[in-house]
């Protein structure tokens, strides 16, 4: 493995850049798979991508290449500029010049990067001309049903901050956004929770699991013991599911 990741900007603002970690070794036919991590923190600047660093590594010592994200949240640049970003960020993966295999990509977002992957899906999936189609979209802990994450006042009153308002004031934000109002989704998906995480978190979670399997989507459940920082750490009970789910979803 590399012993440091290397940033690749994909736009002009410091925060517009993703980490890319190479295994160690001969590339293999067809180049690495890719794992997109998308870090959280409830959309806001104070936290930042090295949150997802400890599962880039372990990841990258298993044989996938990773791309940790970083973005603009919306505290300081808007709703907009976010979702943009996290879109620019895996459509960059297709102008890197190093081997890595487009149809073996996986998306994890943890917490508020749960939402934006799961976005991303969405997005791809209703796009014939997507230059990344991710073969699975993993939600750790993720936030997934924008409008019950409102109205139960995750993370402060994260929600109605992020996307500049509440459903009745911004409805068209929250249609687009939520990934429980996008469902199908339209690509494979896993959602990963630990039963020690916010009861109001994995409400959403559940909400958007049970949208999104009566509308036909395929869906994984990956349930496990810890908190809500568990699903990122490689050393937690439940980290092994999660690698479970990605090394399935890369495998020839």
């Amino acid at each position: 493995m590399t012993d440091a990741p290397v940033a690749h900007p994909y736009g002009p603002d410091p925060d517009q850049y993703a980490d890319l970690r190479l295994p160690a070794g001969p590339t293999p036919p067809g180049g690495w798979p890719v794992a997109v991590l998308v870090h959280g923190g409830y959309w806001r600047s104070r936290y930042r991508a090295d949150l997802m660093d400890p599962m880039a590594q372990d990841l990258t010592a298993r044989g996938l290449a990773t791309w940790n994200v970083e973005y603009r949240r919306p505290d300081r640049h808007g709703w907009d500029a976010t979702t943009r970003d996290v879109a620019a960020a895996l459509a960059a993966l297709a102008d890197l010049d190093t081997a890595l295999d487009p149809a073996r990509v996986v998306t994890l977002g943890h917490s508020a990067g749960g939402q934006l992957v799961a976005r991303l899906a969405a997005d791809a999936a209703a796009d014939p001309a997507a230059r990344v189609r991710p073969a699975l979209t993993v939600s750790l802990a993720g936030v997934l049903d924008l409008v019950e994450g409102h109205r139960r006042r995750l993370g402060d009153g994260a929600v109605q901050l992020a996307l500049g308002g509440t459903p009745d004031d911004v409805p068209d934000v929250y249609r687009a956004s939520s990934p429980a109002a996008r469902v199908p989704i339209g690509l494979p998906l896993a959602v990963v929770s630990a039963a020690d995480d916010d009861p109001d978190l994995l409400a959403t979670g559940r909400s958007f699991v049970a949208a999104a399997t009566r509308a036909g989507d395929d869906v994984v459940v990956v349930d496990g013991p810890g908190d809500h920082f568990a699903v990122i750490d490689p050393a937690s009970a439940i980290w092994p599911a999660v690698v479970e789910v990605v090394q399935a979803a890369v495998r020839h």
